[in-house]
């Protein structure tokens, strides 16, 4: 897995030879850089090379640079857990950091106190305690008391997310959204959704503005009424049912005979 920072030192120093481009497993780029080392203008990309890759985010770094390895590496079970934990890690102090610099808001009228709350605080418990089994179970208790329940929907998205079951992720991320949830920044750069936002599936839900794509159904073809039609609009309409296979033949004949008797 490739390093940032390990990039941009190589680039820094080593830059006018290609070796963060050998590196980054661009061997081409690598080989142009060796070639022209001799060129100042060489040394000054290779520079604004590193100045890009020590202010890069991240997660733009390795959806750009370790894509493959997310997407393909076989892993194990200890390399799971610790990426779940630098994820959750991260996030923690992402969390706090925002909490510190937010503006304290006038206390809002009181609400009546929900049933799920025991549920909800034993997930959270569960979850960092990395074990996202059992906070997924708990949140789900917590949804069958109150099945509106934003904040669930949005950690239990971020839980299947983390264990990387994509289908449930993007569920409960919809329904959060479709129950006012409306914090699209924290959606692209919760770590705990780092998973997730990497699948293909995401690219559609983002683009419908972070909601399921659903496939409306067809609406079934209106009950034949052969009452207030005059003689021939009714035997126009029989066609028409027959042609579209609505009516067999034995049943289009004896409902002609019946107009026409």
């Amino acid at each position: 897995m490739k390093d940032k920072n390990i990039a941009g030192i190589l680039a820094l120093f080593l830059g006018g030879f290609g070796v963060h481009r050998f590196y980054l497993g661009q061997t081409g780029m690598g080989f142009f850089y060796l070639i022209f080392c001799w060129f100042p203008l060489i040394w000054i990309i290779a520079l604004i090379d590193a100045i890009v890759f020590f202010s890069m985010n991240p997660d733009n770094f390795n959806i750009k640079y370790n894509k493959s390895y997310f997407q393909t590496a076989p892993r194990s079970q200890p390399q799971q857990a610790s990426e779940r934990r630098y994820y959750y890690d991260r996030n923690m102090r992402r969390q706090e950091e925002r909490r510190a610099s937010a503006p304290r808001r006038p206390s809002a009228a009181p609400q009546p106190t929900r049933n799920n709350e025991a549920e909800k605080a034993s997930g959270v418990r569960k979850f960092k305690d990395y074990d996202y089994e059992g906070a997924i179970a708990d949140f789900e208790k917590a949804l069958k008391i109150d099945p509106r329940d934003v904040a669930v929907h949005f950690n239990l998205a971020c839980t299947y997310s983390l264990t990387e079951q994509t289908e449930q992720a993007l569920f409960h991320l919809d329904k959060a959204v479709d129950y006012g949830f409306n914090d699209f920044k924290r959606i692209k750069e919760h770590d705990a959704l780092a998973y997730l936002r990497i699948q293909p599936e995401f690219e559609a839900f983002e683009k419908n503005e972070f909601r399921l794509v659903r496939h409306l159904e067809p609406e079934p073809d209106a009950p034949l009424d052969l009452k207030n039609e005059d003689l021939l609009e009714q035997l126009q309409r029989l066609g028409e049912l027959r042609e579209k296979g609505l009516l067999t033949e034995t049943e289009f004949v004896a409902q002609k005979k019946k107009l026409l008797g």
